[in-house]
């Protein structure tokens, strides 16, 4: 990966930003889309949006959302512990022990996520999946007074993870899920700009989308703005290449072999028959993902958006997703990037994307 697009990665994968607090993740999207990108803008829900030829009648939309899972602060005791509720969907056995950071008005404070000891649960506490309502972040105040001086009700918490670089050209984050998704559109375009091949009279939309978590909001109000004939959404997809997962339930994605490309009910079969047709004259590995239904994506809004939008997903694929170390393969983030930008190419003004009409 070049060096500039690995600086640009890592920039918004630590920046913090649960859904709702999406702006640090938001400012590193602009930051580096506006130096090729014809336009960028940014609506009132706080999806950012960075164009190629904005004035082409025929659109294509790029989604990729920029939010991650966090906490919030709900109440404070008396005694100085934060007690906190969850954004997004966790796992309730990870947060215990964790170190995190609680974003408030004045920077950013230290804390840990604290449980009654092993040693002090009764045997009937032992036995059960710990609730977040059981948790609370000890940030080393005495006082709800003292708390009150550095964090404020409503604050964003993160955990204190950052990007990793492992080997075998791998890497974990805490918020692979789905910034790197944000990272491949923005990529796609700039490939598209520097390289050449868009038809002129189609323009290309590429959003980081926010608060997709906690229910796909920002694909939806984005999808009716750009009001576009067909779009792709990139998400972290689950890797099944370890161990205590069935491939025969779950399906066969890898990390190392390429993205992978849903196809099912939420993928216009158009849109994916020309996925695969622009990941073949890339040269590059893609693997099918069979979705029946809908995904739980991006992708799902903007397929019903408006009168409908004729919509592929393509997946990042992601060991350990939603938790503090999540794990992809670099080279399958290039590789998706580069199937974006040749989906792109190939549409044109006229294409016809109803199906069995084309």
């Amino acid at each position: 990966m070049r060096a500039e697009s690995l600086t640009f990665l890592k920039n918004i994968v630590n920046a913090p930003s649960p859904s709702g607090y999406e702006e640090p993740a938001a400012q590193a999207y602009r930051d580096y889309t506006t130096s090729f990108a014809d336009k960028v803008t940014t609506d009132n829900h706080g999806n950012v949006i960075a164009v190629l030829n904005p004035d082409a009648e025929a659109k294509v939309m790029l989604a990729g959302h920029i939010d991650e899972i966090g906490f919030q602060i709900l109440f404070v005791s008396d005694d100085g512990f934060l007690y906190f509720r969850q954004i997004g969907g966790h796992d309730t056995t990870v947060p215990v022990g964790q170190r995190v950071w609680v974003h408030g008005p004045d920077g950013r404070v230290p804390g840990v996520i604290g449980r009654k000891p092993i040693h002090l649960l009764e045997t009937s506490e032992r036995d059960k999946k710990p609730e977040l309502h059981d948790m609370w972040i000890d940030i080393g105040v005495s006082s709800k007074e003292e708390a009150l001086k550095l964090i404020s009700l409503g604050d964003a918490v993160t955990y204190q993870v950052e990007f990793m670089e492992l080997a075998n050209g791998r890497a974990c984050a805490r918020g692979f899920d789905n910034k790197v998704g944000a990272f491949t559109v923005a990529e796609a375009l700039r490939l598209l700009k520097e390289e050449g091949g868009l038809n002129p009279n189609v323009g290309v939309y590429a959003v980081g989308t926010v608060q997709e978590e906690i229910g796909l909001r920002g694909a939806r109000t984005s999808a009716y703005s750009v009001d576009s004939q067909s779009g792709l959404a990139v998400d972290v997809d689950f890797a099944i290449d370890h161990p205590g997962v069935s491939k025969s339930r779950y399906g066969d994605i890898a990390l190392g072999k390429g993205p992978s490309v849903a196809r099912g009910a939420n993928i216009n079969p158009v849109v994916f028959r020309m996925v695969m047709e622009g990941a073949k004259k890339e040269g590059i590995a893609v693997q099918v993902g069979p979705e029946p239904g809908s995904t739980g994506t991006d992708a799902n809004a903007m397929q019903i958006s408006r009168g409908g939008m004729a919509t592929g997903l393509v997946g990042i694929p992601l060991r350990y997703m939603h938790t503090p170390v999540e794990l992809l393969q670099l080279s399958d983030v290039e590789q998706c990037a580069r199937v974006m930008a040749a989906y792109c190419r190939l549409v044109k003004p006229d294409t016809d994307f109803r199906p069995g009409m084309g």
